[in-house]
Order: C-alpha cells, then sequence, then structure tokens
C-alpha cells in the first residue's frame, strides 16, 4: 500500500502547527485564459450592427417588418448548433483535458467566420454559424477551467470576474470592428474600389479581423496555456514547452534560466506546475471532493498517474443523479432563463434601433399600443454597442467584486432576479420620448441592462462550480450549463424577433419586451429557490480550523486503499 502523499504531507503539516499561506491568485494564467478568449466575443458581437443591413441584402423578403426573424434565426443557429454539442465538448475535457478542447473550440470559430464573411445567402450564413456553434463548446469548457485554477472563495470574486471582463472587451472590439468595416466600399471608397471581392462579400472584411484574432488566439494558447484537469494536467505538453522554450530566449529570462537549472529537468518529466504552488496541498479535497471516501478515489488516480492503465476515475463513473443533484439542476436552470432574456434583449436592441418609423403610423392608443423605431445606421449602432461594452467592463472590475464580497453570490443573484423584469416593462417607451431625449434613454438603457447582466452571470457561475460535487466532474456539469443556456440563447433571438414582427404588424413596438418579462418573472421565481450547499471550499476552510476533522482525515489514512 503507497502511502497518499497529499493528504498526509497536509496533516503532517498542521500538526507541527505551521500555517500554510492560501494558494497564490492564478493571474498569469487567467491572463493567458483571457487572451485566447477575448477573439471569440469579437468575433460573436462584430455581427450585431450589420446583420439586420446583411439579411436586408439577400433579398429574403421585401418585407422590412420580416427581417428581424431572419436575423434572429441567423444569430440564433450559433448557439442552437452550439446547445447540440456543449454537453459533448465538455465530457471531452473530463477525458482529454481542457486545453485540447478550448483550441478545438477556437479553431472552429475562425473557420465560420471565414464563411461567414463569404457568405452570398441566407442559407449559407445560417450554415457558417451553424458550423461555428458545432465545434465550439468553450463556454462550458472556460467556467471549468477557472474553477479548477481558483481553489479558495476569497479568490473568486476576482477570478470570475475576468471571463465577464473579457466578454465586455469583445463587446468594445466587436461591434466596433463589424459597424466600422462593414459595406468598405460604400464606407470608404477611396481604399475599396468598387468591382472588387469587397463589393461582392461587403460583410467580409470584419470577418476576416476576427479570423486573425482567432488565429492569435491560437497561438497564445498552444504556447502558454495549461492544462488545469487533476489528471490531465501532468502529461508532456510540447505547445507549452514550445513556449517556455521561446521565453527563454528573450534577453530579460536568460539570467532566471541560468539560475533555475532544476525547472528545466522538471520540465522534461512534465511536472512542472509554475502557477501553482506546495501549499495548494494543503487543500484535500479539491481534486475529487472532501468526502473521506473521495480520498480512495484520490489515491486510485495517483496510482494511475504513476502506473498507467484505466485513466477513468471513481467520480467520471458517477450515475448523472450524484452529478446533477437539485442545487446543480436549480443553477443551471436558473442560468438558462438568464441567458435566454439577456440573449433576446441583445438581439431585440440592435433591431430596435435600426427599424426605421412606419410610413404609414398607426394610432397611438397608450399605455400598450404604439409602434416606431430609430433608424440608425451601422455605425451609429456599432458606437452604441461599443459604449455598452465599455460600460459593461467598468462595471464588471469595480462593481461585481466589490458587492459579491460585501453581499455573497447567492444574494446577489435572487437581487438581479427580482428586478430584471423592470428593464423590460420600460426599455420599448423610450421611443416615445422627444427627439432629445431618444439618445440618452438609449444609453441609460444600455448602462441598466449592462450594470445587472454584470452582477448576474458571474454570482451565477460562482454559485454552479460551488455546487458541483467534485471538479473531475465540473467539465460535465458546466457542459450541461452551457448546453442548456446555448439552447435558451438560440430560442431568445428566434421568440423575441417573431413577437418583435407581430408586434410591429399591429401596432405594438413593445409586445416581444414583454414577452420576455414573463420569462424574467419566471427566472426570479426560480432564482429565489436557488440554495447554496456546502461545498468543497467550505470544507477546506473546516479542515484547517478543526483538529477534530484531521484526526478524522489522519483515521482514514489507516484504511487499506482500494486496488
Amino acid at each position: 500500500m503507497r502511502p497518499r502523499r497529499s493528504s498526509s504531507m497536509a496533516i503532517e503539516q498542521r500538526a507541527t502547527g505551521s500555517k500554510k499561506a492560501l494558494p497564490p491568485y492564478p493571474g498569469k494564467q487567467l491572463l493567458i485564459l483571457a487572451l485566447c478568449r477575448i477573439c471569440e466575443p469579437i468575433a460573436f458581437m462584430s455581427i450585431f450592427p450589420y446583420i439586420w443591413h446583411m439579411v436586408k441584402d439577400f433579398h429574403i423578403t421585401d418585407d422590412e417588418s420580416q427581417i428581424s426573424f431572419y436575423a434572429g434565426m441567423v444569430t440564433s443557429s450559433f448557439t442552437f448548433a452550439e446547445f447540440l454539442t456543449s454537453v459533448f465538448w465538455g465530457r471531452l475535457s473530463d477525458k482529454i483535458g481542457r486545453k485540447p478542447v478550448l483550441l478545438m473550440g477556437m479553431s472552429g470559430t475562425g473557420l465560420s467566420v471565414l464563411i461567414f464573411g463569404f457568405s452570398p445567402n441566407l442559407w449559407v450564413a445560417l450554415l457558417a454559424r451553424a458550423l461555428g456553434g458545432f465545434l465550439n463548446g468553450n463556454i462550458g469548457v472556460l467556467q471549468t477551467t477557472v474553477g479548477e485554477l481558483v481553489t479558495v472563495k476569497d479568490h473568486q470574486p476576482r477570478a470570475y470576474a475576468v471571463m465577464p471582463l473579457v466578454w465586455c472587451v469583445g463587446s468594445i472590439v466587436g461591434p466596433m470592428i463589424g459597424g466600422a468595416l462593414a459595406k468598405p466600399v460604400e464606407a470608404y471608397p477611396g481604399i475599396f474600389s468598387p468591382g472588387s471581392i469587397w463589393e461582392r462579400f461587403p460583410y467580409l472584411l470584419p470577418n476576416l479581423f476576427s479570423a486573425c484574432c482567432v488565429f492569435i488566439g491560437v497561438i497564445i494558447g498552444i504556447l502558454f496555456l495549461e492544462e488545469t484537469h487533476a489528471e490531465r494536467k501532468k502529461q508532456r505538453d510540447w505547445g507549452l514547452e514550445a513556449g517556455k522554450s521561446l521565453l527563454a530566449r528573450l534577453p530579460w529570462n536568460k539570467s532566471e534560466i541560468k539560475r533555475r537549472p532544476e525547472s528545466k529537468r522538471l520540465a522534461k518529466k512534465g511536472e512542472e506546475q509554475p502557477l501553482l504552488s506546495d501549499s495548494e496541498e494543503l487543500l484535500p479535497g479539491y481534486l475529487t471532493g472532501s468526502t473521506l471516501e473521495e480520498l480512495d478515489e484520490l489515491d486510485e488516480s495517483l496510482d494511475l498517474e504513476e502506473g498507467g492503465g484505466d485513466q477513468q476515475t471513481e467520480a467520471e463513473k458517477e450515475p448523472a443523479a450524484n452529478i446533477f443533484t437539485k442545487p446543480v439542476v436549480t443553477v443551471i436552470a436558473s442560468y438558462g432563463i438568464l441567458a435566454f432574456h439577456t440573449m433576446a434583449f441583445d438581439a431585440l436592441l440592435p433591431v430596435f434601433l435600426s427599424t426605421n418609423r412606419p410610413d404609414h403610423p398607426m394610432p397611438v392608443k397608450l399605455p400598450f399600443k404604439f409602434a416606431d423605431g430609430f433608424g440608425l445606421d451601422t455605425k451609429t449602432i456599432g458606437m452604441i454597442l461599443s459604449v455598452q461594452g465599455l460600460y459593461s467592463m467598468a462595471s464588471t472590475k469595480l462593481f461585481f467584486p466589490f458587492i459579491t464580497q460585501r453581499i455573497g453570490p447567492l444574494r446577489l443573484f435572487k437581487i438581479m432576479s427580482v428586478l430584471y423584469p423592470l428593464l423590460y416593462i420600460f426599455t420599448p417607451y423610450i421611443v416615445l420620448l422627444p427627439t432629445n431625449l431618444r439618445m440618452v434613454s438609449v444609453y441609460a438603457i444600455v448602462v441598466w441592462k449592462c450594470t445587472f447582466s454584470t452582477l448576474a452571470y458571474p454570482s451565477n457561475a460562482i454559485l454552479l462550480t460551488n455546487s458541483a460535487p467534485t471538479t473531475l466532474t465540473l467539465g460535465t456539469i458546466n457542459g450541461a450549463a452551457a448546453s442548456t443556456a446555448s439552447l435558451c440563447r438560440a430560442l431568445g433571438p428566434i421568440v423575441s424577433g417573431f413577437f418583435y414582427t407581430m408586434g410591429m404588424e399591429h401596432g405594438y413596438s413593445g409586445l416581444s419586451f414583454w414577452t420576455t418579462c414573463m420569462v424574467t418573472i419566471l427566472g426570479a421565481y426560480i432564482g429565489l429557490t436557488i440554495t447554496e450547499p456546502r461545498g468543497r471550499m467550505d470544507e477546506k476552510d473546516d479542515l484547517e480550523a478543526s483538529p477534530e476533522l484531521e484526526a478524522e482525515v489522519s483515521a482514514s489514512e489507516e484504511r487499506p486503499a482500494r486496488h
């Protein structure tokens, strides 16, 4: 019987009375992950300023009131395809690791945007977006990677704000690029001549920019992104070694490398973990859970890493009922509803701003019957969406960590769930304001919406991670959550586009917003039922603070290991 290294070392260190510092904040790897992630929101958000005009140029219909429905189809094709494959990508990441799945997803995004840029008709555009969704399951895998990088609750508010912050940056760059580079022959006739490829494919240029961003992200991921899967992160990573070798050639790193010959030897064995300090061994239960029985499973996984053989752990063999507990399912359901109504709003807003004022206005009968639009061009809409991203970045960076540390993610998410319906009730009425107040009201609605989103999404992600029974199943859980959210994101623009078209035909601009409001009320009900069970983070704190729990773990060391 081989002694358990992690748990025995931790207890021995505690027995001596020494107090280890918390694991370091994984800032470097989160930065690398952010650089890889940034390309995807740029590619996704860049189509919003011009999608209405793109569909119009396909000449599917001469009725402008129908264009929003087809624009919603194009927007939703990506997320609907993602719904079909997110669980697959999540389970695959549990088996082969997070890094290869992330890189495959980014490559799929790059391929899809290129095809989308060359789309001559609606059906090719739908195919391109669907292909991107099929090949990209990175939402759940990214959440899993962050969950495995962060091992203590004190780091969660700061760490879980990183990916939303990256999305905000993409929300700034993407719409600006999409709005500025769409139809370059018309926008920049001195640079792009008529009759060229840019006139034949007027939306190719912004997609080429997105593809270049994806290519850079893939290269960064190959060279510098570390594996976080508990069993796969010690396998040799040729790309990471190439990245370290490249960094070692930099002049300011050569002297430091000479002083650390031991790191080179460890790298050859594939055992170097530059972002994980020895203090992380003081966190029993993180890899496979915190119950005493799961210590045996950790022992088995260590045996497999050293001796080879079947790599499947007991945690991976658990029935779905043990993985998808009631708290997990409740958080996933609330995540799906959040994704539905926020995506519906994101798709509605550009259409709402693009819609021209009716040629024959219908009589206004307040409070519900009125039909109007803003009739803005792509550049103006792109600027509005970029301001949305800029504010979201500030809100994510400043508000979320500050508020979460004081009231906790559970209470914060419940508050957001209850307040969300108000946003959808009031939004359609801004079209009735005087001309000099219209744009001010648009930006006010954008700030309102962004504040809620930047508080709701990260708090939900923390609740989901803390509810997971074990990190070895985080990929599956986050894959299921991503799949649910993708389906809801796919349905959101379609449903909202349908009701928006119906509303405009019958003189009700707000019909789609108010229908979405009913969904947020359901989300508020589910959100209020969420509970946060005691999880790995809490039990690790208890183990460090309680001598009795240490004695129990010590007693568990005497049990024979299973083989």
